[in-house]
């Protein structure tokens, strides 16, 4: 019966932990989103791009 109690409280320790992760790590994205002066992604349509002298040859 310990066994079980104890991984019970494992599982939901682990849960919240997650929660809490999730929730810090949604508030950040959307706080980078607002931020008018963040730096672009190279992959976004009005983004800079690659860098040609870095980028890989075919």
């Amino acid at each position: 019966m310990d066994t079980w109690f104890f991984l019970a409280g494992l599982f939901l320790m682990t849960m919240l932990a997650f929660l809490i992760w999730a929730t810090i790590s949604k508030k950040r994205t959307e706080e980078l989103l607002d931020d008018p002066n963040a730096p672009k992604s190279s992959l976004a349509k009005d983004g800079p791009g690659p860098n040609p002298v870095t980028a890989p040859r075919r």
